[in-house]
């Protein structure tokens, strides 16, 4: 793909495209229903006093958000450090990847960990693992002897499946850097029980990463922190810009973390959401003609056929205005599959209506 012949910016590695997709359509983005992208569907109220936080140069140490952060994981505050949200973390992650060896990149994956390699031109090797429903890792996953470093997700994306960290912790002495995406963990009900975040201290070559956007329905504020080992983390703030993340989404992220009982019962909403609209979805979905989807305990579902699901996704967004996430780029997945993400039940309906619409006015071959 190049510039001359595609607009640089139209392709689709990524869920959440709504203004691409809104022109496309020639309609407003507040007439689509987004489900390519993998968010809770309520957002928090606000202080509107950031008047202070916008003139002002933000604190370069992010000293206070660190600490709420910290406070929440009860961590040193040393093991913290905020980014704008996830991706330009996982971009740092990378750096110090491709200078650790080989990345072993679990197969089907999220195409952000290849992209952050290549800016370092670190080199990969997908590995694919068997599509399963099991609490444990893989046991049959097993990186080649080249590949140093390893990237993993948890819930992993884009199955939905929660690894638990005892089937997780083997794999910190089998590589010299272990990268683990947790960003939809705290949707998870019970997932915190299977974070490698208390692993951090005793394991140098651990970097787990977290998103605050999912949690709280706030892409466009890129809020995302790392938990690793001070001296890892001191190096990437000198690699990288002065003011990652701008003052207004740090004062943001410093009210929503301000109480811990109020972050924990935001999280117990998000957690019952999850629980009760993905068994929901899980029974509407697998009701539907040609249809079969992935057991998931993340805000998203994973759904396949014997044949592809491109026309169905592209007929329920121009019939319908509803997004679905094309998975034709995360490796190992190809036509055959969509990922929907959870919305409220409302909404939900709405998706399930649309599909069954589209797929008894033609089913799939």
């Amino acid at each position: 793909m190049t510039a001359s012949n595609k607009d640089l910016f139209s392709y689709r590695l990524h869920g959440g495209n709504i203004h691409a997709a809104a022109q496309r359509l020639n309609c407003s983005s507040s007439h689509l229903l987004d489900a390519s992208a993998s968010l809770v569907p309520w957002t928090p109220r606000f202080s509107r006093s950031f008047h202070g936080s916008i003139r002002d140069y933000p604190d370069r140490s992010y000293r206070h958000l660190r600490a709420l952060i910290a406070q929440q994981h009860q961590l040193p505050l040393a093991l913290v450090l905020p980014g704008n949200g996830a991706a330009e973390l996982f971009t740092w992650a990378a750096r110090d990847a491709a200078a650790t060896g080989i990345s072993s990149l679990p197969a089907p994956g999220f195409a952000d960990y290849s992209r952050a390699l290549a800016c370092w031109q670190g080199r990969w090797l997908p590995q694919s693992f068997l599509l399963q429903c099991a609490a444990p890792f893989p046991q049959s996953f097993r990186s080649p002897p080249a590949c140093d470093a390893l990237w993993i997700c948890n819930p992993h994306n884009p199955t939905g499946q929660l690894w638990s960290r005892a089937s997780l912790e083997p794999l910190l002495q089998r590589h010299r850097l272990v990268i683990c995406d947790e960003a939809f963990l705290s949707l998870v009900p019970d997932g915190e029980q299977q974070s490698l975040i208390p692993l951090v201290a005793d394991h140098p070559n651990l970097v787990v990463i977290r998103s605050l956007t999912k949690l709280y329905g706030i892409a466009g504020l890129r809020l995302g922190y790392a938990i690793a080992q001070p001296e890892r983390l001191k190096r990437w703030a000198q690699w990288r810009d002065p003011w990652p993340v701008n003052a207004i989404a740090s004062a943001m992220a410093e009210q929503l973390l301000a109480s811990p009982a109020k972050y924990q019962r935001w999280c117990l909403r998000a957690q019952r959401w999850v629980a009760k609209e993905g068994a929901w979805m899980q029974q509407k979905l697998s009701q539907l003609p040609g249809i079969m989807p992935m057991p998931s305990a993340a805000n998203f579902l994973l759904i396949h056929a014997d044949h592809s699901l491109v026309p169905l996704r592209e007929v329920v967004e121009q019939r319908h205005r509803i997004l679905l996430r094309d998975c034709r780029s995360f490796e190992g997945l190809g036509e055959c599959w969509l990922r929907i993400g959870l919305q409220s039940r409302r909404n939900n309906r709405r998706i399930i209506r649309a599909l069954k619409q589209e797929l008894d006015r033609a089913p799939l071959a």
